[in-house]
């Protein structure tokens, strides 16, 4: 955010933060949400990279178009077993694996 924007916003009463600070959450909670992030982003990234549809890739997992677009959205439900499952499918090597946990959060 921009310095001015910040000030302006901080001037008129309103208080910035994390969603962290926000929702109360926990370091091990916080660091589980960004890993889930993570692993959200990269396997979408995996899928289009590889020219794969939601519904070629769900259907090389046995699971729905439906589930997979929930994958790829950080859907709570959908396990964290499920999203590494789903990228290895996609090929990824452990390597590859550890690339897309070490990354920034939300793509940086």
């Amino acid at each position: 955010m921009q310095e001015s924007k910040r000030k302006k916003l901080e001037s008129k009463g309103w208080k910035l933060g994390s969603a962290k600070d926000l929702l109360g959450l926990s370091n091990e909670e916080e660091m589980y949400i960004e890993l889930r992030l993570k692993l959200a982003q990269g396997l979408k990234a995996r899928r289009q990279a590889n020219g794969i549809t939601q519904i070629k890739l769900a259907r090389t997992i046995k699971s729905s178009q439906s589930r997979v677009a929930k994958m790829e959205a950080g859907d709570p439900t959908v396990s964290l077993d499920l999203l590494v499952k789903s990228i290895l499918a996609l090929g990824a090597s452990n390597r590859e694996l550890a690339a897309i946990i070490a990354r920034g959060s939300r793509g940086n």
